[in-house]
């Protein structure tokens, strides 16, 4: 038996699998974030402690002898957070998660220093860790003097899982601090933010052995000795593995709180300027291009929210037929957008209101809105070298037909929905404990689940999503100086 833990930002998911790869079964521990000002998201670490306790709590309740057969973990989790613990590996403050804006300023002033893009291949984005870092010297030099290690967020829970500092390419390239290229931390990157090597974490591949439970969690969930954690993966690394796409090609489009493209690329091809992330992948010698926006299912439950209708609802008001545009255009910028923008202060607006718009429109405006967010980086991608001829969706949001109807026509290419099954982060870091605990062939193990159903674009629609994709487009030059005010 196998074990993936994926620490996400909303909760912790545990999930059995067994050496056929056949899922046993799944539970949560549920996690909150706080917002104690503006632009600020941060959790604390100890939470994700009791969420993780949580989950295999419930799993242990539901599956006590399958758990006890456990072999291998892998761990998957949300990126960038900065998590920084002193000497005794006490935590210092509250984690700084990876959708906090404080740092823009800081992010700013690193990636204007040429290093950073030449070596790291990326923009240096203020989500990323390394500005926020930064803010932490200048705003508390107290805390910062303390800091022996600084770690992802499924790294800390490495840490408590395991007792060691360890953590794997693909969550280290969205640090700003990694030579992407050549796999290793750029010392000359890190002493830029006043830090040095030896309160990184050591660097392992994702499929690597990366330390053996602890007996005294192992006693507790009756787990025999030697239980492998493996390097594991960033939770879009992670589900790109759950989903098969490691091969050069593959693509998967994510519709969680943020918004992910991912690409699995063959060969390193850094294009910073794109505001495409170009990241290691979880495989060796493999990596990935990724555009990223910050709202996706994130900008229905903020129009759910203001609605007082469920997601579900506002959907199912819409239908599984696709509209052609209405003329009304969401911009999804809630909290800033990353690709194509690199815009921290950018805010979302609806244009194109009538004395006619209802809820209905509105809905519709939000997911062709966040579609167009998409098409944005796949543009960015295509521009990075990387073709894409199809995407396979996952996520929340892939469960309304209509929004994948709208993404299929904004991108002009099938989406596949695999067949029924569970096939993201968590599945993915189970695939990665399962190859680190038994040495079986990566490419081997992470292959894609089967299609249940083709969603092709709308041919009918393609002009006038084109012509509204060229509106929304517009929106941006003109809506970013009112962000100002």
């Amino acid at each position: 038996m196998y074990l993936g833990l994926d620490l996400g930002t909303s909760g912790v998911k545990a999930m059995l699998i067994d050496g056929d790869q056949r899922v046993i079964g799944s539970a949560n521990g549920a996690l909150e974030v706080s917002r104690p000002h503006h632009g600020w998201s941060e959790q604390a670490p100890a939470d994700w402690i009791r969420a993780t306790e949580e989950a295999i709590g419930g799993l242990k309740a539901l599956h006590p002898a399958e758990l006890a057969a456990v072999r291998g973990i892998g761990l998957s989790g949300q990126m960038h957070g900065a998590t920084l613990v002193d000497a005794d590996d006490k935590v210092l403050r509250p984690c700084i998660l990876w959708n906090d804006t404080r740092s823009h300023v800081e992010a700013a002033a690193l990636d204007a220093d040429p290093r950073f893009r030449a070596v790291t291949g990326n923009i240096v984005f203020p989500g990323f860790t390394a500005p926020k870092l930064a803010w932490v010297a200048r705003h508390e030099p107290d805390i910062f003097a303390k800091i022996a290690k600084v770690l992802l967020p499924k790294d800390f829970l490495r840490l408590w899982l395991t007792g060691e500092h360890i953590s794997e390419m693909s969550d280290a390239a969205g640090t700003s601090w990694l030579d992407t290229g050549k796999r290793a931390w750029a010392a000359e990157l890190l002493a830029a933010t006043g830090l040095d090597e030896r309160q990184m974490p050591t660097l392992v591949e994702g499929t690597d052995p990366a330390g053996t439970l602890r007996s005294e969690l192992a006693g507790k969930w009756g787990m025999g000795d030697a239980v492998v954690v493996a390097g594991g993966a960033g939770d879009n690394a992670a589900s790109a593995c759950g989903m098969g796409t490691v091969s050069e090609g593959a693509a998967f489009v994510s519709l969680g709180t943020s918004g992910v493209l991912f690409a699995a690329n063959g060969s390193y091809l850094p294009k910073p300027e794109s505001a495409v992330h170009a990241f290691c992948h979880a495989l060796p010698n493999t990596w990935h291009q990724m555009g990223v926006i910050l709202s996706a299912t994130d900008a229905l439950n903020w129009h759910s929210h203001v609605t007082s209708k469920s997601a579900a609802e506002l959907t199912t008001e819409l239908g599984e037929a696709l509209r052609a545009p209405s003329g009304v255009t969401f911009l999804p910028y809630l909290s800033g957008e990353r690709t194509p923008y690199n815009d921290a202060a950018i805010r979302g607006a609806f244009i194109g209101l009538g004395h006619d718009t209802g809820r209905v429109a509105l809905t519709q405006a939000v997911l062709e809105g966040v579609s167009f967010a998409i098409r944005d980086s796949f543009e960015a991608l295509r521009s990075a070298g990387t073709t894409i001829s199809r995407v396979t969706a996952i996520g929340g949001g892939s469960r309304s037909r209509y929004w994948l109807a709208s993404i299929a026509t904004a991108l002009g290419v099938p989406v596949d929905i695999p067949a029924d099954g569970d096939f993201g982060a968590a599945f993915g870091a189970a695939r990665l404990g399962l190859i680190a605990a038994t040495g079986a062939d990566p490419v081997a193990v992470c292959s894609a689940p089967e299609t249940a159903e083709t969603i092709d674009p709308v041919a009918e629609f393609s002009s006038a999503y084109a012509d509204a994709y060229g509106r929304y487009r517009a929106l941006y030059p003109a809506i970013r100086p009112l962000s100002a005010l």
